[in-house]
């Protein structure tokens, strides 16, 4: 009758690359197992309280939590594959043979690929973070993947985006410096109107929106004298990136209500027609 290390030892597949037993077939189990043990105990239990003594952005815990699972993961991989007995040459020889083969047929993949990973490193698109695309989409990074991201638009649909659009296009990403936005709604009034008392009406109502910033402090500008109005520029600054479209309809209101109190008209266009009898 065999001993039990006689049994772990059995060879289950021989040849000359591969050699395949019970016991190595636990040590690659094993191996797996620590690098997820591992991934755990650091994104969970570790890194959160060194996040909240460097009072580190949600965007940055999200990216350093990618890359060490990444890296854990890849080690844990391949030497998982080293227990078992393959011979990692073969194995690095198979990688380089497929990534010629497929290389031109996945090129978009690699490049997605490859893309990721320059998100992830660099930094400059973090989860949390509102952007505007090139299609003028506006939304929330929920999820940097490895080959795709996911963002939430203002219509609570999520959109999944090639990382290499994320790269190779241009982003507005409107919270990668300051976590601030400046805005601007332009209105025209009446030329008989007084252009001092538009300004502070408009200051007042910008100041009372609760989504406007106090600091910076919204200001107005005389834009142009228009075809047939004044034309009055009012700048602000708001945090709530998302929903801005809303903030902007408040404020029209307000304005709208506002001049018809204090009876400052908002001018039809005028054109002036001439006719000549032949």
């Amino acid at each position: 009758m065999e001993t039990l290390e006689q049994l772990l030892n059995l060879k289950l597949f021989r040849e000359t690359d591969f050699e395949f037993s019970l016991i190595n077939l636990f040590w690659a189990a094993m191996t797996l197992a620590i690098a997820w043990g591992l991934v755990w105990l650091f994104t969970q239990k570790i890194l959160p309280q060194f996040y909240k003594r460097q009072k580190t952005e949600i965007g940055s815990q999200y990216t350093i939590n990618q890359l060490l699972k990444y890296l854990i993961y890849t080690i844990g991989l391949l030497w998982a594959i080293q227990n078992l007995g393959i011979n990692t040459n073969v194995i690095w020889g198979a990688i380089a043979a497929l990534a010629v083969g497929f290389g031109l047929g996945l090129q978009q993949t690699f490049n997605d690929l490859f893309s990721g990973l320059i998100i992830l490193f660099e930094g400059k698109i973090r989860v949390g973070d509102s952007v505007e695309l090139t299609n003028s989409v506006v939304g929330r990074i929920v999820r940097i993947g490895i080959r795709t991201s996911n963002i939430e638009t203002r219509d609570n649909v999520v959109m999944v985006v090639p990382n290499s659009k994320l790269v190779v296009e241009s982003v507005n990403n409107w919270n990668h410096d300051y976590n601030r936005v400046r805005f601007m709604l332009s209105v025209g009034v009446h030329y008989d109107s007084n252009p001092e008392q538009v300004r502070d009406l408009l200051l007042e109502i910008a100041k009372a929106h609760p989504r406007v910033m106090k600091q910076p402090a919204p200001f107005v500008r005389f834009a142009d004298f228009g075809d047939s109005a004044l034309m009055f520029e009012l700048y602000f600054y708001s945090r709530y990136l998302i929903v801005s479209g809303d903030t902007l309809s408040d404020l029209r209101y307000e304005i709208y209500r506002v001049f018809k109190e204090n009876n400052i008209e908002i001018p039809y266009p005028q054109r002036v027609v001439y006719s000549k009898n032949t």
